[in-house]
């Protein structure tokens, strides 16, 4: 028992000397930033909580929030998958600090090992403002390492915990997604870009979206270029659409719908006579919700598409379809509309990550003067 003991203390020493050590790189220039990159999965968020808060209400609210399924894909799959791990050795929480995604967990006034580490990451005043206005979730990047997103979430008891979880779950979804998109951008274009193929949309129309090394320009028409990766049992789809002194006004769900199915019409036809438009039957999912999108005024929408054509005179199905994502936004500079949609025909596989690929390509997209997400 006294060894026992001896052992939780040096393990709290330990957890205050590396808060500290936290503290002092939060300032750190990454162009100096010589420590090594956070490993793991971009699909994985380790959870740092004590057991039976994971296990409890607050493990319930992140399942919930950053954990929930996507309602938009043919069959349900997580947003990030969470991995708990209590503060139990000094291996756990070395663990934690070289994960890529992580959250720490734990209410001010429990005596857990978690609750003393997120007491020595804030210091006494903002404990006190914390205390009085309520539970928080902050963010903070590369603490340990690279390519690293933490997020510290608290409060003075559970059930502000439980309140900051479920009041910054959006924004806290939103930096994740983020920071793996931003690795995966990395990764996808490691392997070699078609530059020329870039430079060419710039000249052409003023725009560009990075362009990986096995994408096919399938049609180039002089609003409309839709770019395809065929594989032997899979393939990936990114158009992009603009319209030419355009009225932002003019911008809504059902303008987005009806000029996707109407491109899709147009441009995206199967081998037999078919043609791509959004499915939208009433028990499959279709979302459009208002975002900023790179700085700009824009929508994102995610839904089914599926392959329909017409047999003796009516609307039949063809058995093909996936998940879609497509970004429509103003483009106040050029005065344009712009459609970004990606397409993703995958069976027998996950398609989260393949549709994450798609977002991934639409947050290259610059015009000639204004530079990509960076």
């Amino acid at each position: 028992m006294i060894q026992s003991a001896k052992k939780t203390a040096r393990f709290r020493i330990k957890i205050a000397l590396l808060t500290a050590c936290l503290l002092a790189f939060v300032g750190c220039s990454s162009e100096s930033d010589f420590r090594p990159r956070a490993v793991g999965l971009d699909t994985e968020i380790l959870v740092v909580a004590d057991s039976l808060d994971w296990s409890g209400a607050i493990g319930e609210a992140l399942r919930e929030t950053v954990g929930q399924f996507i309602s938009t894909l043919p069959a349900p799959e997580r947003q990030f998958e969470l991995r708990h791990v209590p503060l139990e050795t000094e291996d756990d929480l070395e663990t934690a600090r070289r994960q890529k995604n992580v959250i720490f967990v734990a209410a001010f006034s429990d005596s857990t090992n978690e609750a003393e580490y997120i007491r020595n990451v804030f210091d006494p005043t903002a404990q006190q403002a914390i205390r009085e206005e309520g539970g928080v979730a902050v963010s903070r990047e590369n603490i340990f390492r690279r390519d690293q997103q933490v997020y510290y979430i608290t409060g003075e008891n559970k059930e502000d915990v439980i309140d900051a979880i479920y009041s910054a779950s959006e924004g806290v979804s939103r930096d994740f997604n983020r920071a793996a998109r931003r690795r995966l951008t990395e990764e996808m274009f490691d392997r070699g870009r078609q530059v020329d193929v870039e430079e060419e949309l710039t000249a052409m129309y003023d725009f560009a979206v990075n362009v990986q090394h096995d994408y096919l320009v399938a049609v180039d028409t002089s609003d409309f270029v839709w770019l395809r990766r065929i594989l032997p049992e899979t393939w990936r789809s990114v158009f992009v659409h603009f319209v030419d002194y355009a009225n932002p006004e003019q911008l809504s769900p059902e303008w987005i719908y009806n000029t996707r199915d109407s491109l899709a019409r147009q441009y995206i036809q199967g081998n037999l006579g078919g043609w791509v438009e959004i499915d939208r039957r009433e028990s499959r999912p279709l979302e459009t919700k208002n975002i900023d999108f790179l700085g700009r005024y824009g929508f994102e929408t995610r839904g089914l598409w599926h392959m329909v054509g017409v047999e003796e005179g009516r609307k039949v199905e063809f058995g093909m379809g996936g998940p879609f994502i497509t970004y429509t936004f103003y483009d106040q500079p050029t005065g344009r509309l712009y459609m970004i949609d990606g397409m993703v025909f995958a069976p027998g596989y996950n398609k989260r990550e393949f549709l994450r690929q798609m977002e991934a390509i639409a947050y290259t997209f610059r015009s000639r003067d204004v530079p990509a997400e960076s």
